[in-house]
């Protein structure tokens, strides 16, 4: 007997750390179960009949499927085909999208014969400890002298009895009756085991991890809310699964803690423990609340090696009250102050959020969020859209505060009492452009020089939106170079035809990030003519700078931002800027830049890092 437990990741490079946390438990309680459970991972984008084919040659008793907003509608499909090919297998649903409204999931989907509400890794375990014994009874009576009643309505009404002893499932009956089980208890964390065997299969692939599960605060649109209770894992388990992805060298481990800097001490030891175990490779990224961080917590955090951490920061509103009124307990001037320390110590990657249509936060509300959020000026800056979850107090006030959504997944939210849907299409225009222009780091110079031509940071890519529409920007999907050209065309059209000093000036700063970010192998098409300076190019490589001629150079363009902040100006200098990508910026990935200032009678160049 086979049971699988599947997953529909929303791309190739992630993981689903519930489906191995169940086979991890399981097989800890039980090791005669570990040579049971399979895993299959796939992608949402990938063949339907693929998958299908793949779960029909393991012919499987049972197959468990992890459910979430972004693959509920493939998960569905998937289940009613495999239903087709494999009658005899049970399908079951767990995850955060089926726990809350089970009983109708089950009674629209015949085909499903169960579902794992909540926590799962007990719940599992009893269950595929049921049809193991269902096995081994049948295999016993199939054995025995007479076997009159050995058919499969019998398994059926065997593992009936065991489901009804399972806390924590809504599961469909052998006669068609559907049944809800009572609530199941939360485990202690400690007890489970770590959820990894191999970690080698996860190449090129982020894992995720959790020393935490439940979340201190009541944030109205938020699932995590539901689950008050913050149940930490003991801090020497924890040493001992980070030594297990430190010595693998993992890329990326994201820790799903809800809000991981609650308990200070736990937050303290883990970051201490890191830096001081740091493998020079492994990042660490962390959902944190900004506003609770104290003088002790930011002197550790100072010293990290530049990218070891990363941080989430979710802001969601600067609108004192629509935080009131989606209980978000947040100290606005302590998580600003918090932040700016962070950003200027310059070696964490910081990632903010903001969500539009929450109550109370109408167009210019957003756009005053936006810029507050801006002016931190993180790395990048996520505009997310409110969704309407089963479960969360959000959803039940939905109709107090006048919010209407989709109805299907991922719930988002359409109109509210403060935005229009008018309003909802021009914010997503907007959060388009700002992902690629701002959230890609690949126009961070050029960005810089454009905010000071706009009163608010948010004016710059409302009208940055509104020229990509009359472009035709949201029907295409442009190349790299592309998006710098339609972004020299937008500073042009600022600029004017009356400054053509300060359009080449524009026009060299392009280049410039376009030469930090993409290891060009052409110039782009506007760039400047470079034959002249060759003569002082050779002399930097005939200087003997190690792996000089395989990096970019570009002259004769220097930027100064704390200039242009000054001026609204492009600084010029007569100098070359060497761009080594051997050597990138954690923070942003762009090339680490030499600059050699040319002499007024070109007798030879002076390095200036």
């Amino acid at each position: 007997m086979k049971l699988i437990l599947a997953a529909l990741n929303a791309k190739y490079i992630h993981s689903n750390p519930a489906i191995y946390s169940l086979r991890a438990y399981a097989a800890d309680r039980d090791e005669e179960l570990a040579g049971r459970i399979e895993l299959a991972e796939y992608t949402i984008n990938q063949d339907p009949d693929g998958m299908l084919r793949d779960l029909y040659e393991r012919h499987p008793r049972m197959i468990g499927v992890s459910c979430y907003i972004w693959n509920i509608v493939q998960a569905e499909a998937l289940a009613g085909e495999l239903k087709k090919v494999l009658p005899g297998t049970d399908l079951w649903f767990g995850g955060p999208e089926v726990s809350f409204d089970a009983l109708k999931r089950l009674e629209r989907l015949p085909c499903l014969t169960g579902v794992m509400r909540g926590e799962g890794e007990e719940t599992f375990y009893e269950l595929a400890r049921a049809y193991a014994d269902a096995e081994m009874m049948g295999a016993y009576k199939a054995g025995a002298a007479e076997c009159a009643d050995c058919g499969p309505e019998n398994e059926r009404e065997y593992l009936d009895r065991r489901f009804a002893r399972i806390r924590g499932i809504t599961w469909r009956s052998g006669k068609g009756e559907i049944r809800e089980n009572e609530e199941r208890e939360p485990l202690d964390f400690s007890h489970l085991p770590f959820p990894y065997r191999d970690l080698g299969e996860f190449q090129n692939r982020i894992v995720y991890y959790e020393t935490s599960r439940g979340c201190p605060y009541s944030c109205s649109y938020c699932l995590s809310s539901v689950d008050k209770r913050v149940r930490l894992r003991d801090l020497e388990l924890v040493k001992r699964d980070l030594d297990c992805f430190l010595a693998n060298r993992t890329a990326q481990v994201k820790f799903v803690d809800r809000t991981f800097n609650c308990q200070k001490r736990h937050a303290m030891e883990i970051w201490r423990y890191l830096r001081e175990h740091d493998n020079g490779v492994t990042n660490f990224h962390f959902e944190i609340s900004a506003d609770l961080l104290d003088e002790e917590e930011l002197a550790l955090l100072a010293g990290m090696r530049p990218g070891l951490v990363q941080f989430e920061i979710g802001v969601q509103s600067m609108n004192p009250d629509t935080l009131a009124a989606i209980r978000r307990r947040t100290d606005l001037h302590r998580l600003h102050a918090a932040v700016r320390r962070l950003r200027d110590a310059g070696n964490i990657h910081l990632h903010l959020d903001l969500i539009a249509g929450l109550p109370y936060e109408d167009y210019a509300s957003f756009r005053d969020s936006f810029a507050g959020v801006y002016a931190m000026r993180p790395h990048q800056l996520q505009i997310g859209f409110l969704k309407l979850l089963a479960g969360t107090a959000m959803k039940e006030e939905a109709a107090e505060y006048g919010i209407t959504a989709h109805s299907g997944p991922p719930y988002e939210v359409l109109y509210t009492g403060w935005l229009t849907f008018g309003d909802m299409i021009r914010l997503k225009k907007i959060e388009a452009v700002f992902e690629a222009y701002y959230n890609s780091g690949q126009f961070s110079a050029s960005i810089r020089y454009l905010e000071h031509r706009f009163a608010n940071p948010f004016d710059l890519y409302e009208a940055l939106a509104g020229f990509c529409e009359r472009k035709g920007w949201y029907e295409r999907n442009l190349a790299r170079q592309e998006r710098y050209l339609w972004l020299r065309e937008f500073g042009r059209e600022r600029i004017g035809e009356g400054n053509p000093e300060e359009g080449q000036a524009w026009d060299e700063l392009l280049m410039y990030d376009f030469c930090r970010r993409e290891r060009p192998k052409s110039r782009l098409i506007f760039a400047a003519p470079q034959e002249e300076w060759r003569d002082e190019m050779k002399r930097i490589y005939d200087a003997g700078e190690k792996g000089m001629r395989a990096h970019t150079w570009l002259h004769h363009f220097c930027y100064s931002p704390e200039n242009t902040a000054q001026s609204g100006r492009a600084v010029r200098a007569e100098a070359f800027l060497l761009f080594d990508y051997s050597a990138r910026n954690p923070m942003d990935y762009g090339a680490a830049v030499t600059q050699y200032q040319v002499e007024e009678e070109r007798t030879g160049c002076q390095r200036e890092e």
